[in-house]
């Protein structure tokens, strides 16, 4: 989904045989021999790294240089104080949709808490009285920490115009206020209320998809998780992860030496702030601690059963080993899976526009949702 590019926001802060020579006796060799013949480690000859940035995305990220990573905050508000505004600010820039109108609708969550759902429709969508159109129900990301519906809106109103498919999004509660398992139940909560409510808002809730980006994907992928296990009927047709946050692990297992923090638009220090405030410092990155699949599906034992799965990250995103193996596993587990790998594009590569790597993923996910 394009974007012109973002503002700026003030921060604080042994040789072979041949098979006819002749046979020789066998020879033993000493451990001096060994250290000498071993392969050297010297730096000059340390493994080949071939990661390097798409030569587009680097023309359109150079003059802002690291402009577009965000600054090592140390506290989910920090982080929710400069994401909030940097992303009105991106999301504000992308032209009208008058084609799309919004309206509001509510739904109960696990807790008695009323939660807000925004419907981003056609007029054609809003005027059906046949239950036959599919929809999306669409979680934002931001970390589980920042953003919300009303900033994501006119990414929404754009999505539901390019794809002729309507959107339900939820404006689920933030971590570190609102942990585990508010989020996730939130966002189940909105699912079941647009199944059960499918008939009145002319949809056919035997094409309902869920869709998120980021910590949105994550939440997707969990709350299909939820659906498949409590038994929601009809079953969700297909899940549209966007780069999702999958695994906490992940993030507390990457080395800062890595490659992929130098590339990264979002710092591994920041993933690990959020997922603390999102599941607890004594949890948060521990393999044996009690974290559900829910909050965090890359954890879950058995993927059988889930919907046709989309995903889609960049090669030189934080997230690309997690979703790489969440996918391997969703194949394995029979389940079926279109997977891409963007080589030489971070986190949230649409913020570079128009480009070639942009409008492949873009053309996928849509292609998608309108499969529904």
């Amino acid at each position: 989904m394009p974007l012109e590019k973002g503002p700026e926001v003030p921060v604080d802060r042994g040789e072979r045989s041949d098979c006819n020579s002749d046979r020789k006796e066998p020879t033993i060799t000493t451990s001096a021999e060994v250290s000498a013949n071993a392969p050297s480690t010297s730096p000059s000859q340390q493994p080949r790294q071939t990661l390097k940035f798409d030569a587009e995305y680097a023309r359109w990220r150079e003059p802002f240089g690291d402009k577009v990573r965000m600054p090592p905050f140390e506290t989910p508000h920090a982080i929710r104080r400069f994401n909030d505004t940097f992303m009105r600010a991106v999301w504000a820039r992308i032209p009208p949709q008058p084609s799309i109108t919004r309206t509001k609708h509510t739904c109960t969550s696990y807790d008695g808490v009323k939660i807000y759902i925004a419907r981003f429709a056609a007029a054609e969508h809003m005027r059906s009285q046949q239950p036959a159109q599919s929809a999306v129900l669409y979680i934002h990301g931001g970390g589980m920490v920042a953003v919300g519906v009303d900033i994501f809106a006119p990414q929404l109103a754009r999505l539901a115009a390019e794809s002729g498919v309507q959107l339900f999004a939820v404006e689920y509660r933030l971590a570190p206020e609102h942990p585990d398992p508010t989020p996730a139940e939130d966002c189940y909560a909105a699912l079941r209320w647009l199944s059960a409510h499918a008939a009145g808002l002319g949809v056919d809730p035997t094409r309902l998809g869920v869709m998120g980006d980021s910590a949105g994907g994550g939440l997707a992928a969990g709350v299909a998780l939820m659906a498949r296990d409590r038994g929601l009927a009809p079953p969700v047709k297909a899940q549209i992860l966007v780069y999702p946050m999958l695994d906490d692990r992940s993030v507390f297992a990457l080395s800062a030496a890595s490659p992929l923090e130098r590339f990264a638009t979002l710092p591994v220090s920041v993933l690990r702030v959020c997922w603390e405030a999102y599941l607890g410092k004594e949890k948060a990155g521990r393999a044996d601690a009690d974290v559900s699949p829910y909050a965090a599906p890359g954890r879950a034992g058995d993927l059988h059963g889930l919907p046709s799965t989309y995903i889609d990250v960049g090669g030189l995103d934080v997230f690309r080993d997690e979703c790489a193996a969440f996918a391997a596993r969703l194949a394995a587990a029979d389940v079926e899976v279109e997977f891409h790998l963007f080589p030489g594009v971070p986190h949230a590569f649409e913020s570079a526009g128009d480009i070639s790597v942009t409008k492949r993923a873009v053309e996928g996910r849509i292609r998608w949702m309108r499969a529904l």
